[in-house]
C-alpha cells in the first residue's frame, strides 16, 4: 500500500463528489438518515466492513447525521484502500433506509 499523489487524489475525489477533503491526510463525508436507528443501522455495517478490511474510520452520530473520516495512518495520507472503503460505504449508504 502507497500513498497517492495529489493528482492520483484529484482524480479519486472526481468519482465520489460527496466526498470532501479536510487536508492532505483526510476525506469526510456526512451522510444523513431519516431517523436516528436508521444511522445506527448503517454504522454497524460500516463497522463490520472496517473490521473484515482491518481499516478503520473515524465515525461520528449526530442524532440523524453519521459523519465518516478516513486516512491511512501507516503511510500518513491517503491511499487506494481509503478510497475502495469510501467506494464501498457510499453502496451501503444507497441501499440503506434513509
Amino acid at each position: 500500500m502507497e500513498r497517492l499523489s495529489e493528482e492520483q487524489i484529484e482524480k479519486e475525489l472526481e468519482a465520489v463528489p460527496d466526498w470532501k477533503r479536510l487536508d492532505e491526510k483526510w476525506i469526510a463525508r456526512k451522510y444523513r438518515f431519516k431517523d436516528f436507528l436508521n444511522g445506527v443501522r448503517f454504522v454497524d455495517q460500516i463497522a463490520e466492513y472496517a473490521e473484515e478490511k482491518q481499516h478503520h474510520p473515524f465515525i461520528s452520530i449526530d442524532y440523524k447525521a453519521v459523519t465518516l473520516k478516513i486516512s491511512s495512518w501507516q503511510m500518513k495520507g491517503l491511499t487506494d484502500l481509503d478510497f475502495e472503503m469510501v467506494n464501498h460505504f457510499d453502496e451501503l449508504y444507497d441501499k440503506a433506509a434513509k
